[in-house]
């Protein structure tokens, strides 16, 4: 008896799940409530790549008399202005300096989260708490007040206009949310895992390296590329860091030299970032299926 009872329940269950998608059964009622909104979303999405391209291979007289030609299309395209950005341009130097920048500071910032965000999560130390929400408080201070203190810091240890002072003043933004984001993954990872390994014998380096890390890949690729955003796309810290032209990156470059005055050369610029929106293009499209595990947490309980 008990068992039809149980095959009962199971399939008005069943039935009761089949009933709440039948709405998506109809292609009507597919096309209203599910394809025109993801549709809407990818044009407002992917329409600014789209005028960034459009834009870049645009001839200049398109480019400035929009009422005779079609802002929306091109005729005739050229590739005059991808052509000059990276042969009459130090456009190469410039994508080389913002990847390894990046780069470094995202590494050297992951690196010091993991430590931080292990020692706050795993070590219960009195305070533990107080100094993770102070840690993710500083991730709220705005660059635009510290970058006149951090300017005078980099030139007292005469590394002013080199990569090498971005890359020692970015983990000052990056390591307080990385290791606010790794604490709270840290702590979806079971702690008997760890006493398991400490009654083995295994030091508190042994446990963070062979059993933690392992578990918080997901975790340490959502901070990456997080961190390696946030490098690529910054610019208080290198337009005042950096002064000379082949030291500069991207996102500074471009506005700084593709504009002579108050004369844009559109082509140019759009040109520059849109080959510089490619490399974290790559990188969301390889990983995203990490960084979306990375939001569930690590192995449940």
């Amino acid at each position: 008896m008990s068992n039809v009872a149980a095959k009962a329940v199971a399939d008005e269950v069943h039935a009761d799940q089949r009933e709440g998608m039948t709405y998506l059964e109809s292609f009507p009622q597919r096309l209203i409530t599910l394809w025109l909104p993801l549709g809407i979303i990818m044009v407002i999405l992917l329409f600014p790549f789209y005028w960034m391209a459009l834009t870049s291979v645009k001839p200049n007289a398109q480019l400035v008399d929009m009422n005779t030609h079609n802002p929306f299309w091109v005729v005739n395209p050229t590739f005059d202005h991808i052509k000059r950005l990276l042969f009459e341009t130090a456009y190469p130097r410039w994508l080389w300096n913002t990847m390894y920048v990046a780069a470094a500071a995202t590494f050297l910032s992951i690196f010091a989260s993991v430590l931080a965000a292990y020692a706050i999560a795993r070590l219960r130390f009195r305070g533990s708490q107080t100094i993770g929400a102070l840690i993710f408080m500083a991730y709220l201070i705005p660059p635009s007040i510290l970058f006149i203190p951090l300017a005078s810091v980099i030139h007292f240890y005469g590394v002013f206009d080199t990569p090498l002072a971005l890359i020692l003043v970015y983990p000052t933004i990056l390591i307080p949310f990385s290791t606010w984001l790794l604490m709270g993954y840290f702590k979806t990872i079971p702690f008997e895992l760890e006493e398991c390994a400490l009654i083995d014998g295994a030091s508190r380096w042994q446990i963070l390296t062979k059993i933690i890390v392992p578990l918080a890949i997901p975790g340490l690729i959502s901070a990456f590329i997080f961190s390696f955003t946030l490098c690529w796309n910054e610019f208080i810290y290198a337009l005042t860091l950096i002064s000379s032209v082949q030291n500069r990156t991207v996102p500074v470059a471009i506005v700084s030299e593709l504009v002579d005055g108050d004369v844009y050369r559109w082509g140019s610029l759009m040109a520059g970032a849109l080959v510089g929106s490619l490399p974290l293009v790559i990188l969301y499209a390889f990983f995203v299926e990490h960084y979306v595990s990375a939001m569930t947490g690590a192995v449940k309980e």
